[in-house]
């Protein structure tokens, strides 16, 4: 495999996370979530975050979305400060899905671009853009409980994208989804990924997921949650579904494997 010209650019910080911290509850009844994380994310680059369930992995992604506020410490994005702002350039793809059930395909793709008071004609055209490029042209017009879950996770990736952001953040994606769907669509997020050129962070508790799709990977530690390890992923690009069974791959993930086990006993 060729590596790819158009990797991360190291020299160019997209994203800073420094000092994050955060709790909930309160007192005695405090229960610290984050502790202290601090992480530099270059242009276009594809950066896991790795973790076992509860490390707080999601509640890191949250409050670089601003969705979240951190207790202590603050996310920059492009040199500016946008903790706890959303917006600012940033696309969220979540687990659940979260279309709106009354809106097609269409109109939930297109939804971000109507907030954002592009006009009708332009935003519906942009829409079908994103639709075609997920391989959903022909199901434009149906309603989200008339389509398979990784159908509704392609509207997702599509309604994230149409906004066209500097920045896509992926929260367990494919975890609710079967074996066979899950490894169709990282195939598809790669070639997505690979026309469109976004920096992305992927939440996952997958090791094989981490290692397959992403530039970089951080290893958080059970709860509070901490960096453990940062590793680089030494796979060119593009990649195939066969770097799976190569002795390297399979090495990496015995050895991320015994790291999260060790912590989850710690």
């Amino acid at each position: 495999m060729i590596a790819n010209p158009a990797g991360p650019n190291r020299d160019a910080p997209k994203l800073e996370v420094q000092g994050i911290s955060k709790a909930y509850g309160r007192d005695g009844n405090a229960l610290t979530v984050l502790d202290n994380i601090s992480l530099v994310v270059p242009e276009l680059e594809f950066l896991a975050l790795l973790g076992p369930s509860g490390c707080g992995k999601s509640t890191l992604l949250r409050i670089i979305d601003g969705i979240d506020t951190p207790d202590a410490g603050r996310v920059v994005l492009d040199g500016k400060d946008v903790t706890g702002t959303t917006g600012n350039g940033r696309g969220m793809v979540f687990q659940s899905f979260e279309l709106f059930a009354w809106r097609t395909v269409l109109s939930n793709v297109a939804f971000g671009l109507e907030v954002a008071g592009m006009g009708k004609a332009k935003r519906l055209q942009t829409a079908r853009q994103y639709i075609d490029m997920v391989g959903l042209s022909a199901f434009q017009n149906a309603f989200p409980h008339q389509l398979s879950g990784g159908m509704q996770q392609r509207v997702g990736i599509a309604r994230a994208l149409a906004i066209n952001p500097s920045i896509l953040l992926m929260d367990e994606p494919y975890g609710a989804l079967d074996v066979q769907t899950r490894d169709l669509l990282q195939d598809e997020l790669l070639n997505i990924w690979e026309k469109q050129r976004k920096t992305v962070i992927f939440v996952t508790h997958s090791i094989e997921e981490a290692l397959y799709l992403a530039d970089r990977i951080v290893v958080i530690s059970p709860r509070p949650g901490r960096i453990q390890q940062d590793i680089v992923v030494p796979f060119a690009r593009p990649r195939s579904a066969e770097i799976k069974s190569d002795p390297v791959f399979l090495e990496l993930r015995r050895e991320i494997w015994q790291m999260l086990k060790r912590g989850v006993k710690v």
